[in-house]
This record gives structure tokens, C-alpha cells and sequence, in this order.
């Protein structure tokens, strides 16, 4: 149970700690790209050359049949006029939701920088080949770990991991092409895509595109 003077000291602590007090970045909204995919990759190349950290890490928002919104952070795979793409387990607890609900939405967050992206849409398969190709793609520890198929799942005893993954491990070696039956790679189809550059003075600049039946919009928020 946290004391009252537990409780203040915290508020104290966090009050005084720093924000936005590095150099930031400038963003001209009048000078943006129409297309915000075409922004969004500016943002991700300026973001590796700025040297921040994980640049690719964005987290994902998905809703179940119960409503309540779950978050978790994961990476982006590419991105290209469609939209977002990222991977998982379709039997994950993320993959259950987005079977339930093909919604999501997904945020970027460079602290070094100031800068977010908010993203939201709806999602669907990338298809069969693409995932197949992200799969055999990746290390061979993310391979294994995938070829258990049981994400979220309640673990019971640490050592069936290390069973698990053993296991895994030998099935790959003996057929390197081998896929996970339920890694599938995502596509998220932006309907709205918001581009965040904080101000130390707290004049943030936000600049949000919707989707419309003529193409995009875009449209100047207040901080």
C-alpha cells in the first residue's frame, strides 16, 4: 500500500524531472509530403540517421469481444502506399483479437527527437507468401521461438520451455525452410495518421491526415 508522503514524494519526483529539454528537431507542416506514407518514411530515415534508439519499435493497440484495449510494443516490418506492416503468432492473443476485431491502431514515440506517429485502421493478412517470407527471414531464435505456437499462453513449468525450444530448434535444422503454421504477417490500412513535433514551450506542432473518398486530408490540431 503506498503512504500518503510515499504518494507526494513520487508526485515531486516526477514533476522535477526534465522534458523535451534537448534540441528537437524542426517540422514545417505547410511543406509535408500529400501522402503520409511518403512522411513517414522521411521521419523513420531521419530517426536512423539521428541515431535513435529502436527507431522501428511501435506499439500496438488491439480490442477484444470484451472492448477493454491492450497495448503491446512490437516491430515494424516495412511499410510501403498500402500501409504498416507488422508480424505475429494468428493464434497470439493479439492475433485472437484482431480475428474478433480487425481494428488496431499503432503509435511511434522517439524520445530523442520529440516525434510521434499515431496510426489507425483497419487490418487484415498480408497473405500467405509474405509471411512466408518474413518467417525465413528472421533469426533462427525467432524462428524457434515461433515454431511453438504458444504466445500468451500460461506457462507452468520454466523447463517445458527449454523442452520447447529445443525441440523447435532440431525441427528447423532438419528442414530449414520450414514456416510456422500461424506466423502471419498484418497489414494495417491507415485511416487517419497524425505526425506529433513536440515544443519545448509546449507549442507542439500536430498535423493529422484522414482518409476520404477523394484521397487525403490533411488537417493542423491544437497541442
Amino acid at each position: 500500500m503506498i503512504r500518503d508522503n510515499d504518494a507526494v514524494s513520487m508526485r515531486d519526483l516526477l514533476r522535477g524531472l526534465p522534458v523535451f529539454a534537448q534540441p528537437l528537431p524542426a517540422f514545417d507542416p505547410d511543406a509535408a509530403a500529400p501522402d503520409p506514407a511518403d512522411l513517414l518514411a522521411a521521419w523513420l530515415r531521419e530517426a536512423v540517421a539521428a541515431g535513435v534508439s529502436e527507431p522501428h519499435a511501435m506499439t500496438l493497440a488491439t480490442a477484444g469481444p470484451d472492448g477493454l484495449p491492450d497495448l503491446r510494443v512490437l516491430i515494424l516490418k516495412d511499410l510501403d502506399a498500402e500501409g504498416l506492416y507488422f508480424a505475429t503468432e494468428s493464434i497470439s492473443a493479439k492475433g485472437a483479437q484482431l480475428g474478433v476485431n480487425p481494428q488496431a491502431a499503432l503509435g511511434f514515440y522517439w524520445r530523442e527527437q520529440g516525434r510521434q506517429i499515431r496510426v489507425r485502421g483497419p487490418v487484415q493478412p498480408a497473405g500467405p507468401e509474405v509471411s512466408a517470407q518474413d518467417f525465413l527471414a528472421r533469426p533462427i531464435g525467432s524462428r524457434t521461438a515461433s515454431l511453438l505456437g504458444r504466445q500468451s499462453t500460461v506457462l507452468h513449468d520454466p523447463a517445458d520451455l527449454a523442452d520447447g525450444l529445443a525441440a523447435a530448434q532440431a525441427r528447423l535444422e532438419a528442414d530449414p525452410e520450414l514456416v510456422a503454421e500461424h506466423h502471419t504477417v498484418y497489414l494495417l490500412k491507415p485511416m487517419s495518421v497524425e505526425f506529433w513535433q513536440a515544443d519545448a514551450q509546449r507549442r507542439h506542432i500536430r498535423l493529422r491526415y484522414r482518409r476520404t473518398a477523394d484521397g487525403w486530408r490533411t488537417e493542423r490540431l491544437w497541442p
